[in-house]
């Protein structure tokens, strides 16, 4: 049977499957990139896992892969790791990170998370939407006729580093005001610490805000709209069919879309504003969409549009 290899590449840890050209779904463990010992060791580990799936999958389907699919952080083209802030890596060739002689594709993580939704997940139906995972940071994906938009150099989508308040607190990417700063699943945890001097994560913060504490109430609110003004210029400049909440917080459900909602509709006085849908992949998007670029790879390029959202969600975990 036919399939590839598709790993997303963190800044912590990596995950791995294998995904046949009917959508049967083996996922693995993650593993850790080993990011702490510097850049050319998580190129080797990266290496070692794509190789060490390559093994599994051709004891298991008894022929090598048809292609090798990887999500990696930073500027990517499709055959370059360009630079990675977070890793440190600059300029690295796809072929450094998997054995030799099988067809692969890089993406950048999040447009790859894009991807997999695009085809397999919440917009399926939509041919333009805007993905937007909001984890540890907030970084967005553009969609646009299905496919992810890069730009001109591949930061197409960054929204979470567009200033919402223009002297508010300092990023750390060094500019002022990032949605990121307010809205992201660490920026609630520690601007909730700061005013409080209680240590919760993000999730407990929109838990007590939904219980009636007051500064957590506060520090959701404001996080709410950061997220209202960015959606909304979004919104104005390319007119997505829909929005995809994914990520840590996007899973907090009504809690979040509710208040979001209204308040995304109160800054478009002419015109509706786009639905928002909970993300379809959750923690498996970066995998999945990693499997399409190794399919993609592998000249196959329609894979994937007929495949089972439930056993995309399930499969095997080994």
């Amino acid at each position: 049977m036919d399939y590839v290899v598709g790993l997303d590449v963190g800044g912590t840890t990596m995950k791995g499957g294998l995904v046949t050209r009917d959508g049967e779904v083996t996922a693995f463990e993650g593993r850790p990139t080993g990011r702490e010992e510097g850049p050319q060791a998580v190129v080797e580990a990266v290496r070692a896992y794509s190789g060490e799936l390559v093994e599994l999958g051709t004891a298991r389907f008894g022929a090598p892969p048809a292609g090798i699919g990887l999500a990696v952080p930073g500027i990517v083209t499709a055959s370059t790791a360009v630079y990675a802030a977070n890793i440190g890596w600059r300029n690295v060739p796809a072929s450094a990170f998997v054995p030799e002689g099988i067809p692969t594709r890089l993406g950048h993580d999040v447009q790859t998370g894009g991807l997999a939704e695009s085809v397999l997940g919440a917009g399926r139906e939509a041919d333009d939407f805007l993905f937007l995972p909001i984890g540890t940071g907030i970084a967005g994906a553009v969609i646009i006729k299905g496919e992810p938009y890069g730009g001109a150099r591949g930061w197409g989508g960054e929204i979470g580093h567009a200033p919402v308040w223009p002297t508010g607190e300092k990023c750390a990417c060094g500019q002022v005001g990032c949605l990121e700063t307010y809205a992201s699943a660490s920026a609630v945890a520690r601007r909730f610490e700061t005013r409080t001097g209680r240590t919760a994560t993000a999730k407990e913060v929109v838990a007590l805000a939904a219980a009636g504490d007051q500064v957590a109430a506060q520090v959701f609110g404001e996080a709410v709209e950061a997220l209202s003004i960015s959606l909304a210029t979004y919104v104005l400049l390319l007119d997505p069919s829909v929005i995809v909440l994914g990520g840590g917080l996007g899973e907090a459900g009504r809690v979040l879309f509710d208040p979001l909602e209204e308040q995304l509709a109160g800054r478009l006085a002419f015109r509706d504003a786009p639905p928002l849908r909970q993300a379809a992949l959750g923690m498996r998007a970066g995998m999945l969409g990693a499997a399409l670029l190794g399919w993609r790879a592998a000249g196959a390029f329609d894979v994937g549009r007929g495949w089972s959202l439930d056993v995309l969600r399930g499969g095997r975990v080994s």
